[in-house]
């Protein structure tokens, strides 16, 4: 059977659109593929078809292959709560707490669920598209890794390395990363691809050779700027770092950018309608006035993001929207902090304790360690809608008896007001069902396209596994992974 691990020289040189690139290129050749990524740290999640929960990358990588998304194609998920701590993901259920203090012992006695969930995914394909985290050339992390080279040298499963030409010092990062692993892992290594390159490649013949004398290592292709990947759901928080002012003319939909946010990639959607701009804002700058609707995100620590909020002075800016009849959204944590009061008795976010919230709804959350986990349907706003609820906690109070949605035909979900103004609700993906995003968007003067986000992603796998296929020598890499030419 057939692997083929992408590692990279640093976070954000973009693995994960690759590996999904790949993964669709492959389909294409009739191969059955799978993704995985042994160890992934990120608050954006997606639900699988067996009711744990993997990171949102994978899940994408596994619409790549037309298949539904499981917890064995990402066993291990960190999800950071503070600076030092993170809740553990193990095959897609809630394992506890890791902190900086426990995280390589603890993480170093995963790998044999790691490695039980690799083999179940070979069983089922011909090929495994495996996704490494961060670099091999962390050096003081090697010690324990199950991410990178201690996977791969573990399951024997052979490197391709990533680097970005786009942020500079390419040969150096690529170069330098054969100097400073060991004889061990760099044997892992077969080949290197050079990623977001922009120009004429024929300017890089020479750089491209050099690396190739240097390292030892097979050069498999420069791959151009993915432009179709802007239609890809994000998994990386640094996308966030790149948000963009409005285009003059279109409605703006803020969303604050907190500290612990998660799933941000609920707003993709939106940004397919070309009447509004979806526009991230950043620490230090105020939400706008002229914004038309606030969408309060998801949090992987919701107390601690509403005093972030607060201390942002956000809440005054919402506040005033609300004032003046703006449209307010809350997803999941971001609902929770529309309500009354947010309690966490038994300190599953940090110390006990409980904080006000921002009064919008008439709602009151107790945290708890149960989490759901669930895919869902129904109805909302008059229109069919689907998601999945990802969340800790329980939301009660008069506000939920005129839910914003009815789920399975009896379930409620969230809130909304009197005025029809302020929305919460726990569905995650809402804003991909057409006739709910046409019937919100409405509501803020605009006239909703109707596009189908799904197949708007899909297409654009399709784009990019394209693209992929023209500058990467995809032959070359069957070799290696042991699948043929």
């Amino acid at each position: 059977m057939a692997a083929l691990m992408l590692q990279g020289t640093g976070s954000d040189v973009g693995k994960s659109v690759l590996v999904a690139a790949l993964c669709r290129a492959l389909l294409h050749r009739g191969l059955r593929v799978r993704p995985f990524k042994p160890q992934n740290m990120s608050n954006n999640a997606a639900v699988t078809v067996d009711g744990g929960e993997i990171g949102r990358a994978q899940a994408l990588q596994a619409i790549a292959c037309r298949v539904e998304p499981h917890s064995d194609m990402n066993p291990v998920l960190l999800k950071p709560q503070a600076d030092r701590t993170s809740q553990l993901i193990v095959h897609g259920r809630v394992r506890g707490t890791l902190g900086s203090g426990n995280f390589r012992e603890a993480r170093g006695a995963l790998m044999t669920e790691v490695l039980e969930s690799y083999e179940r995914l070979r069983r089922q394909c011909n090929i495994v598209v495996v996704e490494g985290a961060g670099s091999p050339a962390e050096i003081n992390l090697r010690a324990g890794d199950i991410a990178n080279m201690g996977f791969a040298r573990a399951a024997n499963v052979p490197v391709v390395l990533i680097g970005d030409i786009d942020r500079g010092g390419v040969i150096a990062s690529l170069v330098g990363t054969r100097a400073v692993i060991d004889t061990d892992d760099a044997a892992m290594i077969r080949g290197f691809l050079i990623n977001k390159f922009r120009g004429d490649p024929a300017l890089f013949e020479d750089g491209y050779r050099e690396i190739e004398k240097r390292s030892g290592w097979q050069g498999l292709g420069v791959i151009p700027w993915l432009k179709a990947a802007a239609r890809l759901p994000s998994e990386d928080a640094v996308i966030l770092e790149r948000a963009a002012d409005p285009h003059e003319g279109r409605r703006m939909i803020a969303c604050p950018i907190l500290p612990r946010i998660s799933n941000f990639d609920d707003l993709d959607p939106l940004k397919l309608e070309p009447g509004v701009e979806v526009v991230m804002i950043p620490p230090g700058r105020p939400i706008p006035a002229e914004a038309a609707m606030i969408v309060l995100p998801g949090s992987k620590a919701t107390i601690a993001d509403l005093a972030a909020l607060r201390a942002e002075g956000w809440d005054i800016d919402i506040l005033a929207h609300h004032r003046r009849g703006g449209l307010i959204v809350g997803l999941c944590g971001g609902y929770q902090m529309l309500g009354r009061r947010i309690a966490d008795p038994l300190g599953i976010e940090g110390a006990p304790g409980e904080v006000e919230g921002l009064d919008l709804l008439d709602v009151e959350t107790i945290l708890s360690p149960a989490k759901r986990l669930h895919h869902v349907e129904g109805y909302a706003l008059g229109a069919t809608v689907g998601g999945y609820e990802m969340h800790m906690g329980e939301t009660r109070g008069p506000g939920t008896e005129t839910p914003f949605a009815l789920l399975g035909g009896t379930a409620r979900d969230g809130a909304i007001n009197a005025d029809g103004n302020v929305i919460g609700s726990y569905l995650h993906g809402l804003f991909a069902s057409p006739d709910l995003r046409r019937a919100l968007l409405a509501r803020i003067d605009v006239v909703g396209s109707g596009r189908d986000y799904a197949a708007d992603v899909d297409a654009a796998l399709d784009d990019i596994a394209a693209e992929f296929a023209r500058h990467a020598d995809i032959d070359a890499m069957l070799r290696i992974a042991g699948g043929g030419a």
